[in-house]
């Protein structure tokens, strides 16, 4: 079942001179795990706020094209000019690079609950909820904490709880990673893996880490001047990186050796190497 779709989706910004999104067509499955890399200015950041409709109806400019979300619970299919944001924050979650900018209540607990009373839900029920999301990102028992005074990665956890609370069938995360330390980026990263996995939940992530996103992603896109430039399963761009290096996509150390044996014809050399190594051939 496709759960996200855009069609001839252009946009441009109300003060900006520069088209930010070209012509971008693309389609995304239920529970599929994608990722989104690119060089800097190239639209990932524009295209995640046009997948949960921000852009439009919060971002002004010159929007042309069409995205659609299908609710998988319901079948039922929402236009994103039609839709505004808040509608469609129950089926698709944005989680942005930094966790500070989104935290603004005083306890874990009421930043956690505060979508779900907006929502206007029974007081049971956002219990339930909170309970659920906090254990789920393994932030049980730190409901009184005063957010601020979590460690980084603890905040974006946090972050991604409140927006799991909403039991969003797609999740939308824009280097979520970016401002975190090594320890802070690994616990993301596995809780990330963990809901596509364990939760079936749709991920669409924006990585510069490339590495990662070859071991775990089904489908990579490449963004670039506002267009998808290539797209398809990291076993298949690994077969392209003198294409990807030339984008300024900076590639794991797995596909530099690989692409280096292959240009000199040792190809031979591929079948000794430790099936860890080559991620990919495990079959993504």
């Amino acid at each position: 079942m496709k759960v996200l779709e855009a069609r001839d989706l252009n946009f441009r910004y109300s003060r900006g001179k520069k088209q930010v999104l070209r012509d971008v067509n693309l389609q995304i499955k239920r529970g599929e795990f994608v990722g989104i890399v690119g060089p800097s200015g190239s639209g990932k950041s524009t295209l995640c706020l046009a997948f949960t409709g921000i852009i439009p109806h919060l971002i002004h400019g010159e929007f042309k094209g069409s995205v659609i979300i299908r609710d998988p619970q319901t079948g039922a299919k929402h236009s994103t000019l039609e839709t505004p944001p808040s509608k469609l924050s129950p089926i698709i979650g944005l989680v942005l690079q930094n966790p500070e900018s989104q935290l603004f209540n005083m306890t874990v607990e009421e930043e956690v609950a505060f979508p779900l009373e907006n929502l206007g839900l029974p007081p049971e029920e956002i219990e339930a909820r909170v309970r659920w999301a906090l254990k789920t990102v393994g932030l049980d028992g730190r409901e009184e904490e005063f957010p601020p005074n979590l460690s980084g990665g603890e905040q974006q956890r946090l972050v991604i709880a409140s927006v799991l609370a909403m039991k969003p069938s797609i999740l939308v995360l824009d280097e979520p990673t970016a401002q975190l330390d090594p320890v802070g980026r690994k616990d993301v990263l596995n809780l990330i893996s963990e809901l596509n996995e364990k939760e079936k939940i749709t991920v669409i992530l924006v990585d510069h880490h490339t590495d990662f996103l070859f071991k775990r992603a089904d489908r990579i896109l490449v963004m670039n001047d506002g267009r998808i430039l290539m797209e398809g399963r990291p076993r298949e761009l690994a077969e392209r990186a003198e294409e990807l290096r030339e984008v300024g996509i900076k590639l794991p150390a797995a596909v530099e050796v690989y692409a280096e044996l292959k240009k000199r014809g040792l190809e031979k050399a591929l079948s000794i190497l430790p099936r860890e190594a080559l991620f990919w051939r495990a079959g993504r």
